[in-house]
């Protein structure tokens, strides 16, 4: 890793020291990430929440798919490809590499149809099923680390051998006998929880952009 992705994860433990008993798991986590975005296989994150971490799913994606802090200009010959057609040039000078992810809370069509069809407990189990690879990452955010959709989805998850993240509160629920890195937040109040789950993604998210796309380290 580079000291510079390192920084962040530093930085945020100084910014929140209650983080402090988390600090492994959080590189454990980030590891994970930088390989799988690193890999020639190139996976790509599924991320799942409800409410307030389905929120977050979203944010976290924003921050993956775009730019976050450091430039993510397309390849030259990606660039060249594109200045064939009518708006290649806007295009090309317009569009930044993604980190792929998708939140699994965007899907309504899918989610109210298996929903009412189905039973909406499972709504992010079939999502993992159907979109799931195993160079992927399912990060499963949960308060409790017991809610039943997301505990199902990382059960579905490990059968096909995605890595499972688990974002929890202290207790780590069910979810973290399940996740391969659980980052389990000193706090058992769901509000409170949900302020130490923001930080901690803005800094994976820094620290993998950081990782994969400064150049010169």
């Amino acid at each position: 890793m580079k000291p510079s992705s390192m920084q962040y994860i530093e930085e945020l433990v100084i910014r929140y020291p209650e983080l402090e008993k988390v600090k492994k798991n959080i590189i454990d986590a980030l590891n994970m990430l930088i390989q799988m975005y690193s890999s020639p296989c190139y996976g790509k994150l599924l991320v799942c929440g409800n409410g307030g971490s389905a929120a977050d799913s979203l944010h976290i994606v924003g921050e993956l798919m775009k730019s976050f802090k450091i430039s993510r200009p397309l390849s030259q010959d990606l660039q060249q490809s594109l200045r064939k057609f009518e708006h290649g040039r806007e295009l090309s000078e317009k569009l930044q590499m993604p980190l792929t992810a998708m939140a699994l809370v965007c899907e309504t069509g899918l989610n109210t149809a298996f929903g009412n069809d189905v039973d909406p407990v499972y709504e992010f189990a079939q999502q993992v099923l159907g979109y799931g690879r195993k160079e992927d990452i399912l990060l499963c955010i949960s308060t409790s680390g017991n809610s039943e959709n997301i505990v199902c989805a990382a059960e579905v998850a490990l059968v096909k051998g995605i890595k499972v993240i688990a974002l929890t509160g202290s207790k780590g629920g069910k979810l973290k006998n399940l996740a391969n890195v659980c980052i389990a937040v000193p706090e058992v109040e769901t509000f409170k929880v949900q302020e130490l789950h923001l930080p901690i993604y803005h800094a994976l998210c820094l620290a993998v952009e950081n990782e994969i796309f400064r150049v010169g380290e």
